[in-house]
């Protein structure tokens, strides 16, 4: 989900864990907020970006670069694969309505959205919290980057 105030002041997209569901709403520019945001997460949790398709996402390179990270696109008119995604933009919209001005919410305030999401039990992670899951997150063997 991309987000732009009325303004022109754009967001950059949420980041979810798919695993964990744990989301993180970096503020700024989109590259340098992403790659900010995931260069402090361990490798473990950055195996790769997966991202809908849209001109706002030209800066791919930069990020996969920068993070050795590789991205990967949906195909088009597919959301069913991007469903982490999908669902984190609803529960997001309780929060920060569709046609709301952006630019009137801090990091703060995006950071309190998240915490809110990161700490509300999800039937898929068996009722724990993103938060729990997250802090408990460990490396899947069959996952790891081949050396």
């Amino acid at each position: 989900m991309i987000w732009y105030s009325q303004r022109t002041h754009r967001r950059s997209p949420p980041s979810v864990d798919r695993a964990t569901r744990y989301v993180a709403l970096p503020d700024g520019y989109q590259a340098a907020a992403l790659i900010d945001h995931m260069g402090r997460l361990p490798a473990h949790l950055r195996r790769s970006l997966t991202w809908d398709r849209g001109s706002e996402m030209a800066h791919h390179a930069v990020i996969t670069t920068a993070l050795e990270l590789p991205v990967f696109y949906c195909d088009s008119h597919h959301p069913w694969q991007r469903g982490t995604n999908e669902n984190t933009n609803r529960l997001l919209r309780q929060y920060l309505h569709k046609n709301a001005d952006l630019s009137t919410f801090t990091q703060d305030d995006l950071n309190a959205v998240a915490a809110k999401l990161n700490h509300r039990p999800r039937r898929v992670l068996g009722w724990a919290a993103p938060a729990q899951a997250f802090g408990t997150a460990e490396p899947k063997p069959m996952l790891l980057a081949l050396a």
